[in-house]
């Protein structure tokens, strides 16, 4: 399954200097049973109707409760919450 974070940021110049943090952030989720790879994704089209950033966690659906739980994902609630304008989320199979 891929679990998909678009996130759209209050402030759009800060999205350059977040991608690495965040990258590493959402890295240490691989030590998760279940959890098989995590990228962050920049938007390349700099206009005021697109996202920011898109969170791609590659796992399995039977992780999605202990990602839940992780403290990786409560940081980025955390630390991260208060830059965000907006975020969806939004789950598929291939």
């Amino acid at each position: 399954m891929k679990h998909l974070i678009i996130a759209k940021l209050k402030n759009r110049a800060d999205k350059e200097k977040l991608i690495a943090p965040v990258q590493d952030l959402f890295n240490r989720l691989l030590e998760i049973p279940g959890i098989h790879s995590v990228h962050v994704r920049p938007c390349v089209i700099d206009l005021a109707n697109r996202y920011d950033l898109m969170i791609e966690i590659d796992m399995d659906k039977d992780a999605l409760e202990t990602y839940a739980q992780s403290e990786p994902h409560l940081t980025w609630k955390r630390e991260y919450g208060d830059l965000l304008e907006s975020k969806a989320i939004f789950d598929y199979e291939e």
